[in-house]
């Protein structure tokens, strides 16, 4: 079934709960527990943290891009008053490197410096300033060597790591290469490098234990892996090194480097003292991984109908100076190269390399987005080639499900791609702003803007995007929950990691709907625990979400057979109800809480979803759990002279699979249509030759309430995939993706320049003069 949760919604609007809905339980706009405490600045973040006998940390990064380090001088630091411990690679008793996928990255450089911001040392000292000044003492004698920071470059150039310079190369074959079509169009696509830019900068405390273990509190979206890590690291067995999260300040990707961590469990097990490090902004920028920038060139074939033939793609993606999520990242990349469209033939070829610029890794949409703002803009030149609408052009070519991804998957999801462009198609455009002087803040640039009324050239674009949900290509996604409920209060006990996603109320909602319990806490999260994966890809709502859900079941079981058995009947003949118990019959009606009467309930469970597999040598495989689809069309605002633009409206239209909680689920897509207008108009992390250019909030552009546009929720299509608890997909991912194909398109579109690049830069939203 659909529904038509905002046709008129504004940001404010658009998630306010209807008298319709329920008050708990799945499908309730239950707020978060947090809100509260984060309003009003009582919530304890990483950076809150405190101990008795408190040191400070600080490291000593590279200023240089790609060096060889001829010798490291720590003794002045040493010698300084207030310093306690200085650690280098040597003072490394286990692994000397990481990774979340391959372990080719240094805790510490020792003989190379790779990029700009590596981490050389680390200082523990009685306060921070005194630690920092440490840190600037340690003497650092470089060779500089010339920095490779051309991808395209990275080929034929001298290794830059001992695995080489190619992290992988994905060649996909579907099809007939000899094939053409009578309409061929090409391009030449770049995407920029975004950064994450976390609301806090890493922060974390290390606290020795008396056992000669270590535990780090520390806003980690994955602790389990990161224990794991820094156990290697410190050469201790796993359980004797402890992971608590605290607070995260919301996390696109941003937490999952440990880089900021293991420092800090070396210095606390050197000093025997508790250790805290609080990154700067700068240091953030410099330390942490970013979306990889990407050279894209395609190559699409159609007939004269418009109907899509063949594609061909070659793709590269900056890994900069080691592996991390790249891999994964190409392969989504080679993947959705087509996007959500029918190509009985596509031939792609996905490069990932390494170089000396920053670090690339996972980021919301990684791989999907980049090559969604390049086949969308395709489908534009393809649809002013035939002289059609775009949005004509887009529904002969779209996805359906049992439709076949040119990885040679079928699509056994609900894809009601088209279902979505008429959406938001058929949605009212926005009204024109009057060139009166009340209205000038209308105008691109704002109040007092250079602009003149008669400049401003209006555009529409649309852009469908696709992603997939959980770890893919073979990646073993389980999680586990326990549930307990007891003196009328339930407890969840899961690692599921509360990033902003929702999972904590969903949580909650999972046991009120289960077990008609009102009173639901979801307990902190910390190694202790059973392990539930990363927080990325939506895997919280499905895997995590299933295991609660399961446990939850198991206990609604042990709660009703002794009624079941007592009335002669089954369980299944009885429903939990608004904390009520009845029968099939009305026989049997009870409250829960007299039902269990004291006792202690609780039940352990598992979600695993269904396998997957790597992608063969041609590209072809069941590599996807499912995927998630969206429709935006973009209404932008140019002055054809001076460059500006300001997004109008973005209108939005998504499958969601259900709808778990109404108001959670609209500001997931609003932050990831923002996030989106940020990637095509201002974030842009930039470097010259391999060195970040003002690694700060000045220097890199966000955008902030002022630049947000009004985003419209048009349509949430609610087709249940039957093989995901409760039906639900991930929500933040896909409009991410989606939002700079459509606002490149809306900017084309008035101003008759291809917009080849993001994100967009003002020269090239300058019309050329006619004649």
């Amino acid at each position: 079934m659909t529904s038509d949760a905002a046709t008129t919604a504004t940001p404010q609007t658009a998630g306010a709960p209807r008298p319709d809905q329920p008050t708990h339980g799945l499908g309730a706009s239950l707020p978060p527990a947090d809100a509260r405490a984060k309003t009003e600045g009582t919530f304890p973040y990483a950076s809150d943290l405190w101990a008795e006998g408190l040191l400070w940390a600080a490291i000593l990064r590279s200023p240089h891009p790609h060096a060889r380090i001829v010798s490291i001088d720590t003794s002045a630091a040493q010698e300084m008053p207030g310093v306690r411990a200085v650690v280098t690679h040597e003072d490394i008793p286990g692994d000397t490197a990481y990774g979340r996928r391959i372990a080719d990255r240094p805790v510490f450089a020792s003989e190379i410096v790779r990029h700009h911001g590596e981490a050389l040392a680390a200082v523990a000292a009685d306060h921070p300033d005194t630690a920092r000044l440490a840190a600037a003492a340690i003497a650092v004698e470089y060779e500089v060597l010339e920095p490779v920071t051309d991808p395209e470059k990275a080929f034929a150039a001298e290794p830059l790591h001992p695995d080489g310079n190619l992290i992988r190369h994905i060649p996909l074959r579907y099809g007939d290469p000899d094939i053409a079509g009578d309409i061929v169009v090409e391009g030449l696509y770049r995407i920029g490098r975004q950064d994450p830019a976390p609301i806090g900068a890493e922060a974390g405390l290390a606290v020795p234990r008396p056992d000669g273990g270590v535990e780090l509190y520390v806003a980690s979206t994955d602790p389990h892996t990161d224990r794991d890590l820094a156990a290697s690291c410190f050469g201790l067995d796993a359980e004797r090194v402890k992971v608590v999260v605290t607070g995260v300040p919301g996390a696109t990707g941003d937490r999952e480097d440990p880089g900021f961590q293991l420092p800090l469990g070396l210095l606390a097990l050197k000093t025997g003292c508790p250790v805290k490090l609080t990154a700067t902004r700068e240091e953030s920028f410099l330390g942490h991984a970013h979306r990889h920038p990407t050279l894209l060139r395609y190559r699409h074939h159609a007939d004269t109908e418009g109907r899509l033939v063949k594609v061909e793609a070659q793709l590269l993606l900056d890994a900069g100076a080691y592996a991390d999520a790249s891999s994964e990242s190409l392969a989504a990349a080679v993947a959705f190269a087509c996007g959500p469209y029918v190509v009985p033939h596509a031939f792609i070829e996905g490069w990932a390399v390494r170089t000396n610029n920053p670090p690339s890794g996972h980021v919301r949409g990684e791989g999907a987005m980049q090559v969604c703002a390049a086949y969308e803009a395709q489908m534009d030149k393809l649809s002013a080639k035939l002289g059609l609408d775009p949005t004509e052009v887009r529904l002969r070519n779209v996805l359906a499900t049992g439709d076949i991804l040119p990885t040679g998957q079928t699509v056994t999801c609900p894809a009601p791609v088209a279902e979505l462009l008429q959406a938001v198609r058929d949605f009212p455009l926005p009204s024109l702003p009057k060139d009166s002087p009340e209205d000038d803040w209308l105008l691109p640039g704002g109040p007092e803007g250079a602009g003149e009324p008669g400049a401003v050239r209006r555009g529409v674009g649309y852009a469908l995007g696709m992603v997939h949900m959980l770890g893919a290509e073979g990646t073993d996604e389980v999680s586990t929950a326990t549930v307990k409920v007891h003196d009328g209060v339930a407890t969840v006990i899961c690692a599921a990691v509360e990033t902003g996603q929702g999972f904590s109320t969903l949580a909650r909602q999972i046991v009120q709907e289960t077990l008609g319990v009102e009173e639901v806490h979801v307990a902190s999260v910390d190694t202790d625990q059973p392990p539930a994966g990363p927080a990325a890809h939506g895997r919280h709502t499905w895997v995590s979400g299933g295991a609660v859900e399961r446990a939850a079941k198991m206990v609604r079981t042990q709660l009703l057979q002794p009624l079941a058995h007592k009335f002669g009947m089954s369980t299944e003949l009885l429903q939990i109800t608004d904390g009520k118990i009845t029968s099939y019959d009305g026989v049997l009606s009870t409250t829960v809480t007299e039902a269990l009467d004291g006792k202690e309930l609780w039940a352990t469970a598992q979600c695993r979803p269904h396998p997957t597999e790597p992608l063969d040598g041609s590209g072809q495989g069941d590599a996807f759990v499912g995927m998630a689809f969206c429709a935006v069309r973009a209404v932008v605002d140019v002055d054809i002279e001076l460059g500006s633009i300001r997004v109008v409206e973005m209108a939005v239209a998504q499958d969601v699979g259900r709808i778990l909680n109404p108001a959670q689920l609209a500001s997931r897509i609003e932050a990831g249509v923002t996030q989106g207008v940020g990637t095509a108009l201002t974030e842009n992390l930039r470097t010259a030759r391999g060195l970040v250019r003002r690694p700060d909030l000045t220097g890199y552009a966000l955008p902030t309430s002022l630049d947000a546009p009004d985003i419209r929720i048009v349509k949430l299509v609610e087709e249940r995939d039957v093989v995901a608890p409760f039906g639900a997909k991930p929500a933040s991912a896909v409009p991410v993706v989606t939002s700079p194909a459509a606002v490149a398109a809306a900017v084309r579109a008035a101003t008759g320049r291809p917009i080849n690049r993001l994100p967009i830069r003002p020269q090239a939203a300058v019309a050329v003069p006619q004649g």
